[in-house]
């Protein structure tokens, strides 16, 4: 798809609906109300229109730090059409995290949900940039502002958002995004690979901070009129059983933890009682055993994707009619892809490389942060980070992060593999691999395993079974049983903690 060079994203996404006559079709649903694309539009223009009166100008920065809801695409879209670049921020992290944050966008307004102010009010008052700061819900804030906008005259490579990586190693890093990238990855994987139409309703257990849940949640469904259900709570599988039940949605994205957590609950809802049709998961490999499950339980195939932040959205993905279970698919239609070895040469067929991205969506850069841009985004290509395998079908296999990667009797050996093999076993809920040095200082595998409600194994078990599944040089050494596993809020293992 080409992108005209004057171009704004929020005039796209909320103007071609009313362009297609959506203006009465439901936009979004959340836990307090429902709104109209139309309704959308007019909301957006008064929110563009109220920052405009605090004093912010094109390409200013807001950092938003709310929970789900109809409030947040309203900030977010408003903030975009006045030509402010809105930076969404994780809403689980620590004060110290958020002011690193505001420190370093140079913010000048916060958009704060009152649950979360809180953890801003010691330090608000002391950062220079910061002169504003707004708390939802925003109808009387904006009653008065104009609900007629001119749209800023950004063009289609003018920075249009910030999402900062989750700072599982290290700082966050801002990382910014063009006005083109949202319809892009709407119009490659939702359309192109998903099919995602105007009669779908979608559901996101990832939330909008997301790169994931930004597009399934927000570009996905207004580039294509499809109807997004929002939820403020965080995932639990109980929370999700209610939206799913209850709104009929028939997308559903999650997490592979998430998807093990549902599995696992009691309350699973019949296969009758849900409307799904395609379900998504993405953040971490998804398990065979998970997908296995969850077919059975609910006759959907989960279609397991990667992307990134750095890419915005998925960009390697099983799809239907063209699924292996165990892999994480082919590239999307409009991304080309590579493995390489440590050297930055192609590896041959079947050989573990890092996978590099080449691709429409990939970010500028990333914030104050010249040394890592330069280190991620080498020309034309982005590194991910993520080893993998290809198959001579095609299918790429995950092999783990390039930091997470084990050396075992000098044999390369993928934690997720190890950690798929155990997840495999009926008394398993979740699993972690990390390298754990023995006496002779050699690096060997050890797990860490959350045991499913009522289900009993032993160590012993445990590594005979691994060794039936694996060759037996990959069987973790030592297995320590946890109650639960360190998480980002995305739901992926931060194997790092573990590692001490």
């Amino acid at each position: 798809m080409d992108i005209p060079r004057d171009y704004n994203a929020a005039e796209d996404l909320v103007g071609g609906n009313l362009k297609a006559g959506r203006a009465s079709k439901v936009a979004f649903i959340d836990d307090a109300g429902q709104c109209t694309f139309g309704e959308l539009a007019e909301r957006v223009n008064r929110f563009g229109n109220h920052l405009l009166s605090l004093g912010l100008r094109m390409e200013d920065r807001i950092l938003i730090a709310m929970h789900d809801s109809i409030d947040w695409p309203v900030a977010f879209l408003g903030a975009i059409k006045a030509g402010i670049v809105p930076v969404a921020v994780n809403t689980l992290l620590t004060p110290k995290d958020y002011e690193y944050m505001l420190s370093d966008s140079r913010a000048k307004a916060l958009l704060v949900s009152a649950p979360l102010k809180p953890q801003f009010d010691p330090f608000v008052s002391r950062l220079p940039f910061l002169k504003h700061v707004l708390v939802p819900p925003f109808a009387d804030l904006i009653s008065k502002s104009s609900s007629d906008l001119k749209t800023a005259p950004t063009t289609c490579d003018d920075p249009c958002l910030w999402l900062y990586s989750s700072g599982s190693t290290g700082m966050p890093k801002g990382t910014v995004h063009v006005h083109s990238s949202m319809r892009l990855t709407a119009e490659l994987y939702a359309r192109g690979v998903l099919g995602l139409k105007e009669s779908d309703v979608v559901f996101s257990a990832a939330k909008f901070f997301f790169a994931y849940g930004l597009g399934n949640s927000l570009s996905f469904p207004l580039a294509l009129g499809s109807t997004a259900v929002l939820m403020a709570e965080r995932p639990t599988p109980d929370a999700v059983f209610k939206r799913l039940t209850e709104r009929k949605p028939t997308v559903f994205y999650g997490v592979p933890t998430l998807y093990a957590g549902m599995l696992a609950s009691p309350a699973f809802p019949d296969k009758d009682v849900l409307n799904l049709k395609t379900c998504i998961s993405a953040g971490e490999a998804l398990p065979p055993q998970i997908a296995k499950s969850f077919k059975e339980r609910t006759g959907v195939d989960i279609l397991d994707g990667i992307g990134s932040t750095e890419m915005l959205h998925i960009f390697l993905s099983n799809r239907p009619g063209d699924f292996r279970p165990g892999t994480t698919g082919k590239a999307v239609p409009g991304y080309e892809l590579r493995l390489v070895d440590e050297k930055g040469a192609d590896v041959k067929q079947g050989d573990l490389g890092e996978l590099l991205i080449k691709g429409p969506t990939a970010a500028n850069l990333y914030w104050n942060n010249r040394g890592k841009s330069r280190n991620t985004f080498v020309g034309e290509w982005t590194r991910s980070g993520d080893k993998y395998t290809l198959d001579a079908d095609g299918f790429y296999a995950y092999g783990g992060r390039t930091d997470d990667m084990l050396k075992v009797s000098g044999i390369w050996v993928s934690p997720a593999e190890v950690e798929a093999a155990l997840v495999s076993h009926e008394a398993v809920l979740e699993a972690a691999v990390v390298g754990k040095e023995d006496e002779q200082k050699l690096v060997k595998p050890k797990a860490f395993v959350v045991l499913k409600p009522g289900k009993q194994a032993s160590v012993d078990e445990l590594q005979t079974y691994v060794k039936s599944k694996l060759a037996p040089y990959k069987y973790p050494r030592w297995i320590e049983f946890a109650s639960e596993l360190p998480k980002t809020a995305t739901g992926k293992i931060q194997r790092f903690k573990l590692r001490v």
